[in-house]
């Protein structure tokens, strides 16, 4: 398997070398198909760098979709079954592409609105300033247990739960490659981008595959977070400079403490509260305390639910009736008093229970 390499040829050709399910995680830019007919001037009269590059052009949208289905049916064969996939476009291709992703089974997890916080104007003013762009983020099919690193999304975004509208300015400054002063790719995606994408939906030692690789972006963020990618592009002026660029990522060593986010609590096993009675954890008429408030208490009963006054229900349904209905994960809420009178959350004893196990079924 060909990894950390840029692959020189037409995408779909070199797929279909690739093996099947071998890739964690896609990240595809394609053409958008612009359908532009004219030059586009400011009013200066001096003529905008658009996207009018021939890789955009297509001679209908029958074409285009032709081209939309053979890359992206490519992309599900080869993606992991718990693998995802994400899709970039504007309003030009991305509800075809979208119509196109169901049709051949993908699952959708969540549309992503890029937010350009500094979008080009738009010089004729006979329509709204487009200012944003639309992901697709989807599994390969629905019950795909597919990688979220929830907390470590969350801990960017300043402790609150990342949203669907990410605010992120264009590729511009030094970040943007140029040739002779002139862009050198029409539509060079920021790496604060991919950072998120790639650190939202991937671990460490994943392979991340880009079918439409350009200057390389995707290349030189997973080689930042230690990700292997392999890099798919047509044109060799972008292979040349795209692996200028990535050679330049040097002397980034890898630390696990730094670099490995996976939601160890998303991906912990199952146990029924229960277990923890059975075992002597907790024991019936032991007193259970909300978010380590003394004031807010509830009863173990015998069969593993929980009582507070006359409501009687799961750790999680009791959790979320103090919580005044809002939904609450009673690992988490409720903690009990040890043996020295210190509160810890249940979740330390539903730990200590799967190390225990673990053991046994070791011995």
């Amino acid at each position: 398997m060909r990894k950390d390499q840029i692959l020189h040829g037409d995408c779909i050709d070199i797929m279909a070398s690739l093996p099947d399910k071998s890739i964690d995680l896609i990240f595809a830019d394609p053409p958008y198909n612009l359908q532009l007919n004219q030059e586009l001037k400011r009013p200066n009269q001096s003529i905008v760098d658009a996207v009018k590059d021939d890789w955009d052009k297509f001679q209908n949208f029958t074409a285009y979709d032709e081209f939309s289905e053979a890359w992206l049916s490519e992309c599900k064969r080869v993606l992991k079954d718990d693998g995802t996939i994400w899709v970039i476009g504007t309003y030009h291709n991305i509800f075809r592409l979208g119509r196109i992703m169901q049709d051949l089974g993908y699952w959708f997890l969540n549309d992503i609105i890029w937010v350009k916080t500094n979008p080009m104007p738009n010089f004729r003013g006979v329509r709204f300033t487009n200012a944003h762009e639309t992901l697709i983020w989807a599994s390969k099919k629905q019950k795909s247990k597919y990688k979220f690193n929830y907390h470590a999304m969350k801990h960017l975004n300043g402790e609150r739960q990342m949203r669907s509208d990410w605010l992120i300015p264009l590729c511009t400054g030094p970040e943007r490659l140029k040739i002779d002063g002139k862009k050198a790719h029409s539509t060079q995606k920021p790496e604060a981008l991919l950072f998120r994408v790639i650190v939202s939906s991937s671990n460490p030692g994943d392979l991340v595959l880009d079918p439409f690789f350009g200057t390389g972006t995707t290349g030189v963020v997973a080689k930042k977070l230690h990700r292997h990618w392999i890099g798919i592009e047509e044109d060799p002026r972008y292979v040349k400079l795209a692996q200028t660029r990535i050679d330049r990522v040097t002397g980034v060593e890898f630390d696990p403490n730094i670099y490995e986010v996976r939601d160890k609590r998303r991906n912990q096993k199952r146990i029924p509260f229960g277990r923890l009675i059975e075992s002597g954890f907790l024991n019936p008429g032991q007193s259970l305390f909300f978010n380590g408030d003394r004031d807010h208490s509830a009863v173990i009963r015998v069969d593993g639910s929980l009582e507070i006054h006359t409501f009687v229900g799961s750790i999680h349904q009791t959790a979320k009736r103090i919580a005044g209905d809002q939904p609450s994960n009673g690992w988490q809420c409720w903690y009990y008093e040890d043996n020295k009178g210190v509160l810890r959350p249940i979740d330390h004893l539903r730990t200590v229970y799967i190390k225990q196990a673990k053991k046994t079924d070791g011995d």
